[in-house]
């Protein structure tokens, strides 16, 4: 049984073809429905993808993706994958199940995304049972990289930072007030022009602004999301991403903090969901 699994933003996307114990990665552009129509994802796919598959015979395909938990993006997605593998079983499902099926299985527990934008649920083993509501970047994603990021900019361009900090986020980024203004309010895909700053947390670990500003940012998800599920008190509590990866330090401070039960952190669900699928 040849199984392609395929975990998919809306700016990359990563595929895996599992052939017994056999497993090999590939990565395209990501694949939205909400930016992306049927026809140009089956050229997409076409000419991305199937090269690299070579003559292989997929027998089931399992697609988790953004923008897939609306019911008309669910049909444009799984109706463009079986243009492209007529002769395989496919399945769609949205991005956050496939973070609770690779962080849970099929255990019940509280899955939660740190990435560019942030998300969590409570996972009964079979199905999201509770979602916390997600705003946005604008008005939520709480413990995002964009709002990690939006922080960053925060601290910069009210002079919060002191001179170290601020003579060293200069020599990284060489921009000004009204360029970071142009690109927040002007320009398209703010969330992940803001998430870009997140690196700059990353990279001066140590101060005690960079180190006030990712843990307030990360106490803000937990205080917002995680403990509202009661579920949160008596399951284990996992986390997927860059943002959660990269600072799964403090990620563990806190869960101490709460006296929450710490689970899996992953940097990607895929490695959980060629488990799941096995």
């Amino acid at each position: 049984m040849v199984k392609l699994i395929a975990d998919s933003g809306s700016t990359k996307a990563e595929w895996c073809l599992v052939q017994g114990k056999k497993k090999t990665t590939f990565f395209t552009q990501g694949i939205s429905p909400y930016f992306l129509n049927g026809a140009e994802i089956q050229q997409l796919i076409r000419t991305h993808l199937l090269p690299s598959l070579g003559k292989v015979s997929v027998d089931e395909v399992f697609f988790y993706g953004t923008g897939c938990k609306s019911p008309a993006n669910h049909k444009l997605m799984k109706a463009a994958l079986k243009a492209v593998f007529p002769d395989s079983d496919i399945a769609v499902d949205h991005d956050l199940m496939g973070a609770a099926k690779a962080l849970c299985g099929n255990a019940k527990g509280v899955a939660c995304i740190l990435g560019t934008g942030s998300n969590s649920c409570y996972y009964n083993g079979k199905k999201i049972v509770k979602n916390s509501p997600g705003l946005g970047y604008v008005l939520g994603d709480e413990g995002s990289g964009a709002y990690l990021g939006r922080k960053v900019l925060q601290y910069y361009l009210y002079n919060t930072f002191d001179e170290d900090l601020r003579s060293r986020f200069d020599a990284q980024y060489v921009t000004s007030a009204a360029e970071i203004l142009d690109n927040v309010y002007k320009k398209p895909l703010a969330n992940r022009y803001l998430a870009s700053f997140a690196l700059f947390l990353a990279e001066n670990r140590g101060h005690f602004m960079i180190e006030n500003i990712i843990e307030d940012c990360l106490n803000d998800f937990f205080f917002n999301h995680i403990i509202k599920y009661r579920e949160s008190w008596i399951l284990p509590v996992h986390f997927v991403g860059g943002v959660a990866y990269g600072f799964r330090d403090v990620i563990k401070e806190l869960c101490s903090n709460y006296e929450l039960t710490l689970g899996k952190i992953m940097q990607n669900p895929m490695e959980g969901l060629v488990t799941y699928h096995s």
